[in-house]
């Protein structure tokens, strides 16, 4: 029995998007359910509508670009927005991977797979945009050092927001604020 691929796209148990310089060429039912849209609501638009802000977009595009000319891979934690649905404008947390088909114009094409943890790690607390950055890094194990070179931002702004965060979440140390971050 031959294997039918696009079947095996839409009904993937994960979001699948096939892109194109940072649009929705095609994406899965998966993914439609996770962002609580449509094909047509998501298909042709930029990734855009897909991030709370599009200072976040930009600036996750920037930081991808030399991990997928190096690597043609990458993969973070990041908090995305649903576009409708009774849940329409809510934040969660996502698994992005994906793959450039093409490493030199890694925006060019290609595949990304999303993954909604939001039922493990719910967003409870009202985060800008560069708290969510470190507390992504921070959810690695990542040093302040090492989430500074990641970001490019000097290891004591990583402190200063670390603090931040610890007050948000009333952590008394950076172990109970990973820990709190990742039960939250």
């Amino acid at each position: 029995m031959p294997v039918d691929y696009q079947l095996a796209f839409d009904l993937a148990p994960v979001g699948l998007v096939l892109s194109r310089n940072r649009s929705i060429l095609d994406c899965n039912q998966h993914l439609c359910e996770m962002f609580g849209a449509t094909p047509e609501q998501l298909t042709g638009q930029s990734f855009l509508i897909l991030y709370p802000s599009a200072d976040e977009y930009e600036r996750i595009g920037a930081r991808m670009l030399p991990i997928l000319n190096a690597t043609g891979m990458y993969s973070d934690d990041r908090i995305m927005k649903r576009v409708g649905g009774h849940n329409k404008d809510e934040t969660f947390w996502c698994h992005v991977t994906g793959r450039a088909l093409n490493r030199s114009a890694p925006h060019e094409a290609g595949i990304w797979a999303f993954e909604d943890l939001s039922a493990r790690r719910p967003v409870t607390a009202e985060l800008t945009a560069r708290e969510r950055e470190v507390a992504a890094h921070l959810m690695q194990g990542m040093t302040s050092k090492e989430i500074g070179r990641a970001l490019v931002i000097s290891h004591r702004t990583v402190e200063i927001y670390r603090a931040r965060l610890m007050r948000k979440y009333q952590a008394s140390t950076t172990a109970d604020l990973v820990q709190k971050l990742m039960a939250a």
